[in-house]
């Protein structure tokens, strides 16, 4: 059995433009509250909370009706184009708000613009967890850590991109001592981006006929399935499974309460504490991301041969040291240096420790009809930590000092590592393997 990496690759163009998107987001969104409509941190971090606050509901809600959705372009595609097309009309309508703003503002602009926010984040959560499902609905449980990591790579890539056009656009020496800064050709790309992305996705991948091949594979090989028949007919997760499944939404939790309270306020975090523009920002950023990237395929290595669970642990240890070094290195230095590149680029390699072997863990304990359901789990537990951190992060660098959010992160990161030790389900034990071989048996 051998993954299809080209046909997975084009799956991944979904998570592609997703994380090109939200990347941006988290980038420029908080300047523009705070820069343009003079937010304080506190009333920013809130509104930077909506999205994980809609997400919370939306997610699991489109994930389980996907799930029932049958179509002839599919059950995740018409989710994915519908929410893809939304997004790229409303995404490019805040700039010219902003714009507009800068130059007369007004109450009826700063309530324009949060409306307008609210739709694009309500567009953005229709189909997120239908583009993440499409890859196990077609990828044998067998296959799919390495899937995944391909997935993750494509996402990383999405960052990548994104972040490389916003160095390039955006420098210091362009953006210093402007009074506002005009966002819109970024907008523009990253919405040209989305679309290309997802028009291939959609050309290139037949949805039904790939599940259909899946699920004549699944009928074979019931082994597969970690559910059990529970006496009426319904099938049900063993107890112990439901407690691993528990620990391992927790850990999931705490761990984004730390990595996003990083990516959500370390743009304004560099400005303040170190006088960096975005341009700045945005290279560490971008070199954190690219260590993610070359850092997906040896990650699946060490989890084939020493486990997900290890593999993981081992990005929670390596993630709570960097975060460490993090505050050391901006109280410390004036300007971004090649300390922080080497840093960022660990923070890269140990995000992806972590996520390449996170979601598939918990999609392998349901059965193959639940799986935009339990993605929408996975998601629930992540999103409902992104909806507190932004807050919590924002109120503490205001009230207590901005030097606060790096020990912030490092501690939740932390407290992942106790709770991952809870953990009995999910892990893989092959046989060491050699090469690319080494993906094969990565699911139990």
């Amino acid at each position: 059995m051998k993954l299809d990496n080209k046909r997975t690759i084009l799956t991944g163009l979904a998570f592609l433009s997703i994380c090109a998107f939200w990347q941006m987001y988290n980038s420029i969104v908080p300047l523009i509250l705070t820069n343009t409509f003079h937010l304080n941190e506190t009333y920013s971090g809130a509104i930077m909370a909506a999205d994980n606050i809609l997400a919370l509901f939306l997610l699991p809600l489109f994930g389980s009706i996907s799930d029932r959705t049958n179509t002839k372009i599919g059950k995740r595609m018409p989710f994915v184009l519908f929410g893809t097309g939304l997004a790229i009309i409303l995404m490019n309508i805040l700039p010219m708000i902003d714009n507009s703003y800068a130059a007369a503002p007004s109450t009826f602009k700063t309530i324009s613009f949060v409306v307008v926010l609210g739709l694009l984040l309500v567009a953005m959560g229709t189909y997120r967890s239908p583009a993440v499902a499409l890859m196990p609905d077609i990828t044998p449980k067998p296959l799919r850590s390495k899937a995944n990591a391909i997935i993750n790579l494509m996402g990383a890539l999405g960052g990548v991109i994104y972040l490389g056009v916003a160095a390039v656009m955006y420098p210091n020496s362009k953006v210093a001592n402007l009074a506002h800064v005009n966002y819109q050709p970024l907008f523009i790309v990253v919405a040209s981006i989305m679309f290309v992305a997802v028009a291939v996705l959609f050309l290139t991948v037949k949805e039904p006929k790939l599940v259909e091949e899946q699920r004549k594979l699944e009928a074979q090989h019931p082994e597969w399935n970690l559910a059990e028949d529970d006496g009426s007919g319904h099938e049900s997760l063993p107890k112990d499974v439901k407690k691993s499944l528990g620990f391992l939404l927790c850990s999931i939790a705490l761990w984004f309460i730390g990595y996003n309270a990083v990516e959500t306020w370390f743009t304004t975090y560099v400005s303040q504490v170190m006088g960096q523009a975005l341009g700045g920002a945005s290279t560490c950023l971008l070199i954190a991301t690219g260590g993610a990237v070359i850092s997906y395929i040896p990650i699946g290595i060490l989890a084939s041969k020493f486990g997900r669970k290890k593999t993981i642990m081992s990005g929670i240890v390596l993630l709570a040291v960097c975060f460490g070094l993090g505050y050391y290195l901006t109280t410390t230095y004036s300007s971004i240096n090649l300390i922080m590149f080497i840093v960022f680029a660990l923070v890269g390699l140990a995000w992806a420790a972590i996520n390449v072997n996170s979601l598939p863990m918990v999609v392998e304990m349901c059965k193959g009809s639940d799986i935009g359901k339990f993605t929408g789990y996975y998601y629930t537990f992540s999103m409902a930590a992104q909806v507190v951190t932004p807050v919590v992060a924002g109120y503490l660098m205001r009230n207590i000092s901005y030097t606060a959010l790096f020990p912030y992160a490092a501690a939740f990161v932390a407290m992942s590592f106790v709770t991952m030790l809870f953990v009995k389900h999910g892990d893989n034990k092959p046989e060491a393997k050699k090469g690319l071989d080494a993906f094969e048996d990565m699911d139990d």
